[in-house]
């Protein structure tokens, strides 16, 4: 098949296109960096170098494809973060109607069953929207947990303040997934034929944030590594002094509330998915020790 693939070789874009390439198909990986142009086609695939916000440009990397995999990349710096995602939604949505794609693949989120109240996953609820009034394309919204690799925004915490923490307590469930195991959803998605528009949930394990905090601080040898509580005035500056703009550290700030709510994984519960893989400890003594040390 011709598959087209948003996200640039990003951490689940990438190893998506590598699968894609090694099981046979022609596949078209969308990117804005001209520095990613020479390593896509190492990969054997081809690369479309443009912006989201070109329409054009998308349609014209979007045409002939029997699947396109659409996401919305992530924005710290935005004034207007749920207003980016809707608005590129709408630009990929335009993309897919005027290139004649039929079959659509999309990154969502745990939560986007919420309209409101989730900070960036409700951009992400109206990001399905926008897609499922497109007439005639069959659409899979995949709907990830919380990604493994966002712990590592959390090592000069870890380093230089000795704690780990967020704006919800220690015994707040969490949803968790690593993005090859999301990649690995988006390839089955892609390779195999469904109808309609539908959802799929992807999650690789579930811990506490306490329990995160356990497994992370035996990995590093500090088992006393305490989980803090912190207030939303201080989630929200610290993610500004951490170069986040205010409108996006809000943002996180309220999904950090609807994760201690718990009214994120309402649906979720409905269709629990079978865990994937890639567990959470083995993550921990891997990847994420390497990134520690390095």
């Amino acid at each position: 098949m011709k598959i087209t693939i948003t996200g640039s070789l990003g951490n689940i874009s990438g190893p998506l296109a590598a699968a894609l390439v090694k099981a046979g198909h022609q596949v078209t990986v969308v990117s804005s960096s001209e520095n990613r142009k020479a390593e896509i086609e190492a990969l054997g695939a081809t690369a479309a170098i443009g912006s989201v916000e070109d329409v054009d440009f998308l349609t014209g990397a979007f045409k002939g494809s029997d699947v396109v995999y659409t996401m919305v990349p992530q924005q710290h710096d935005s004034d207007d973060y749920k207003g980016f995602i809707r608005k590129t939604a709408q630009n990929l949505a335009d993309a897919i109607a005027a290139a004649g794609v039929t079959h659509v693949v999309n990154l969502s989120s745990v939560g986007a069953h919420l309209p409101a109240g989730t900070g960036p996953i409700a951009g992400m609820h109206d990001a399905e929207g926008i897609l499922n009034k497109l007439n005639g394309v069959t659409i899979k919204h995949l709907r990830p947990a919380s990604f493994y690799y966002n712990f590592f925004s959390n090592i000069g915490m870890i380093k230089h303040g000795g704690i780990l923490g967020g704006n919800y307590p220690a015994d707040t469930r969490l949803v968790l997934v690593h993005p090859k195991d999301i990649a690995d959803a988006a390839f089955e998605e892609i390779t195999t034929p469904f109808t309609g528009k539908s959802i799929r949930y992807v999650a690789s394990d579930e811990k506490t944030a306490a329990q995160v905090t356990a497994i992370i601080g035996a990995a590093i040898g500090k088992p006393e590594l305490p989980w803090i509580e912190f207030t939303d005035e201080q989630s929200i500056g610290g993610m500004q002094q951490a170069g986040l703009s205010e409108d996006v550290a809000k943002n996180l700030t309220e999904m950090g509330n609807a994760t201690k709510a718990g009214i994120l994984f309402a649906d979720y519960d409905k269709y629990k998915p079978a865990f994937s893989k890639r567990k959470f400890e083995e993550f921990v003594k891997g990847e994420f020790l390497a990134k520690y040390n390095a």
